[in-house]
């Protein structure tokens, strides 16, 4: 099955914004996103018992296309229930993420392994920011399933065309630094890429593949932000 790409963060410090991170899986897919708020909002996007939550992302070239808006939507559902919104009524609460990745050409399109590092990346800006309360950090990683059944972690772009089934998931971290039964699975795209079905037992085992995979994901974030960490801790030194 293998592990996941090497991953990198840095945070870039970006002026007019709360906090902002850039977190990748390799060279080749990255991504930056930055965090405004709690910051006054459009009265016709009020809220009064929550903040607003808006989240809009930016391709690397061209303008926002309706992938961009199903990505946003995406990350919104994968992080929404990290966040404590009730906190912050009548406020907004605004996350930009901007690929810094070309959409992928070859194979079935795959941008799961993007997707992915989008939604790091926006859990790294709210935790560098610390303005928005938050429940646990929200960790993501792709699964794609090859033809021959093999589980493919976080797998390379010339990989991608022997996809049957693929997908990304996202888990909720909480209540120390340990990565087992206080992972909640909060949200998944898992789906067929050339046709057929897949069962529950196939979405279960892709589950369990990601679940562990991502304990790597949340020991580079937590290193991130140590003095001097590493944002990519040898698996000896990973707590599981």
């Amino acid at each position: 099955m293998g592990s996941s790409r090497p991953i990198e963060i840095s945070f870039d410090g970006l002026a007019r914004v709360d906090g902002s991170a850039r977190f990748g899986f390799g060279d080749a897919t990255a991504a930056l996103a930055s965090v405004s708020g709690p910051i006054e909002v459009r009265l016709a996007s009020e809220l009064p018992s929550q903040a607003t939550f808006d989240v809009s992302v930016r391709p690397l070239s061209n303008v926002p296309s309706t992938e961009s808006k199903s990505q946003a939507s995406s990350i919104r559902s994968a992080l929404a229930p990290s966040l404590i919104l009730n906190k912050n009524p009548r406020t907004l609460i605004q996350l930009v993420v901007q690929t810094l990745s070309p959409t992928p050409i070859s194979g079935p399109k795959w941008t799961d392994g993007l997707l992915g590092a989008m939604i790091n990346a926006s859990t790294l800006a709210l935790l560098n920011a610390g303005s928005v309360p938050m429940r646990g950090a929200v960790c993501a990683i792709a699964v794609g399933k090859a033809q021959g059944g093999e589980l493919l972690v976080d797998p390379e772009e010339d990989r991608t065309d022997e996809l049957v089934q693929g997908g990304c998931f996202a888990f909720m971290v909480a209540d120390g630094a340990r990565l087992g039964s206080n992972s909640t699975s909060v949200w998944t795209n898992w789906r067929t890429l050339k046709g057929g079905t897949f069962n529950e037992t196939e979405i279960a085992e892709a589950r369990e593949a990601a679940r562990d995979a991502v304990k790597r994901v949340y020991a580079a974030m937590k290193s991130s932000f140590l003095p001097g960490g590493a944002s990519d801790p040898d698996e000896e030194k990973m707590e599981t």
